[in-house]
């Protein structure tokens, strides 16, 4: 059985293994990684041979971590990348396209809509109800949604936003505070099957989920590249930011806010933090730290997202579809009962 993995950002992982009374009984891992000494490809596929082939990856991990001499170097590729190649020889381990995408770009809603969408659609997605999901979002106005675990006044400028006409809303996903407005940003959520990412840490689950759009962004002449944790950032600065969160087990929420236009004025007048990372050069600094998408490309908003959806489906074989009225109602009602609500916004005040 013949199995391959791309470590984003990295080298490509090979493995052919043989499986005999439901054990590993040979394998070969290749690939065109680095590793010093030589010797230690040996230890790597010794370390595997004659483990159960329904033992847990994590165990396989730890066996391949042990069995490395302490002064190894291994460059594009680590133990994790080996056990996902083996892993899918085997048939254990999920690529994207073993599952049937769809991708879904609605009309513009409310930033509460939104944040109340990434779940209904994460639980469809867990329930069987929806096959696995790209969403491209439309902003209707200009919000601040801030990070699961942050605090509403330590993040924003209430007053400012009121003044500013700026919503402020709480997203089900941890990190930092995003200022959007109508038609300065490109966001999407993926609803992809917990089993996508089963083999891998939290840390490479971000890179590797990442990765089609850093291959689309680059065919547009952006030098995009991952900068763990969660950034998507340029030789100028950084071009956007991700989250993520796990729903009943099944599914991952991972969602990108790429920067394609901005009011630097604006967001330091509403984001706290904004004011003290950029108080040694005010709002001049806000432009060095991002770099948008539209000086990069001098491409329409419209065009650069269906480029995205274009490279996305080319990759993973995505077809498109809709947001149906029964999730609509769903998220409205999510709305109502959570996300619209002073207890769910102010919960950490």
């Amino acid at each position: 059985m013949h199995g391959e993995y791309k470590v984003p950002g990295g080298k490509l992982v090979v493995a052919d293994v043989l499986v005999e009374a439901g054990q590993i009984s040979e394998l070969q891992i290749s690939g065109d990684f680095f590793l010093e000494p030589e010797e230690a490809l040996a230890d790597i596929a010794a370390a595997l041979v004659g483990k159960d082939i329904t033992g847990p990856a994590k165990e396989w991990v730890e066996a391949v971590k042990d069995a490395l001499p302490e002064d190894v170097q291994m460059f594009g590729f680590s133990a994790e990348a080996v056990v996902i190649a083996v892993r899918r020889a085997l048939g254990l381990a999920k690529t994207w396209y073993d599952f049937e995408w769809q991708m879904v770009y609605h009309k513009p809603v409310t930033p509460l809509m939104h944040v109340a969408l990434d779940e209904v659609l994460a639980l469809e997605v867990a329930k069987g109800n929806r096959p696995p999901t790209l969403r491209f979002w439309e902003w209707d106005r200009a919000a601040v949604i801030i990070g699961a675990f942050q605090s509403v006044k330590n993040e924003v400028d209430a007053d400012a936003a009121k003044e500013l006409d700026v919503e402020i809303v709480r997203r089900a996903t941890g990190g930092g505070a995003m200022f959007v407005e109508k038609g300065n940003s490109i966001t999407y959520s993926l609803y992809a099957p917990s089993s996508l990412v089963a083999d891998m840490n939290f840390a490479d689950s971000y890179a590797f989920l990442d990765n089609w759009v850093l291959k689309a962004l680059n065919e547009l002449g952006v030098e995009a590249f991952y900068q763990p944790l969660n950034d998507i950032t340029g030789p100028k600065g950084k071009i956007g930011g991700a989250a993520q969160k796990r729903f009943a087990n099944e599914t991952v929420l991972h969602h990108v806010t790429m920067a394609y236009d901005m009011d630097p004025s604006r967001m330091t007048q509403v984001l706290r933090i904004g004011r003290e990372k950029l108080s040694d050069k005010g709002t001049a600094s806000a432009a060095k730290r991002v770099d948008p998408l539209r000086s990069q490309t001098g491409m329409d908003r419209s065009d650069i997202i269906q480029s995205l959806m274009d490279t996305f489906s080319q990759l993973n074989g995505a077809v498109m579809g809709e947001v149906t009225e029964d999730e609509y109602q769903k998220a409205e009602a999510l709305v109502k009962e959570k996300y619209g609500t002073d207890e769910w916004l102010y919960k950490l005040p």
